[in-house]
């Protein structure tokens, strides 16, 4: 198999989570990110653009998680197998995808450099890369074991 191949099967594998649940996790986290900065006395673009990226952050978590166990809709069997198999490639996907909506996202709504942007979604998508990852290896291992 190729690495394109790979590649392609890993967002394939990807797109499995459920992504439903996901949005509404991550619009929950969100809003209650907003309302207790909001109740603390702050707001602006930077409060909102943290909410933004916290929705953001349980969104990808959620719906990564959800395809490296399994748990979203019915699909190809063959895929959840190659994910359940390689839960870290299938990690990958929801975590880049959230570096790249943090930075842009922080990019438009706040004032922050393009390399502090750059850092807070590298830290960010390293976190959900490596929730996603241990997930999928541990629910692989409760299958297999």
């Amino acid at each position: 198999m190729t690495g394109a191949e790979k590649r392609q099967l890993a967002v394939a594998s990807a797109t499995l989570g459920p992504w439903r649940p996901a949005a509404a996790v991550g619009a929950i986290g969100g809003g209650v990110s907003l309302a207790a900065s909001a109740l603390s006395g702050d707001f602006g673009l930077g409060v909102v653009a943290g909410a933004v990226s916290v929705a953001l952050m349980l969104f990808f978590l959620v719906g990564g998680a959800g395809a490296v166990t399994g748990r979203g809709p019915r699909a190809d069997r063959r895929i959840r197998r190659w994910a359940a198999a390689h839960p870290w490639r299938v990690a990958l996907v929801p975590a880049a995808m959230l570096l790249v909506t943090d930075v842009v996202m922080r990019q438009i709504l706040t004032s922050e450099g393009f390399f502090g942007s750059l850092w807070d979604g590298l830290w960010r998508g390293v976190l959900v890369a490596g929730v996603v990852g241990v997930v999928g290896a541990v629910a692989g291992k409760r299958r297999s074991g």
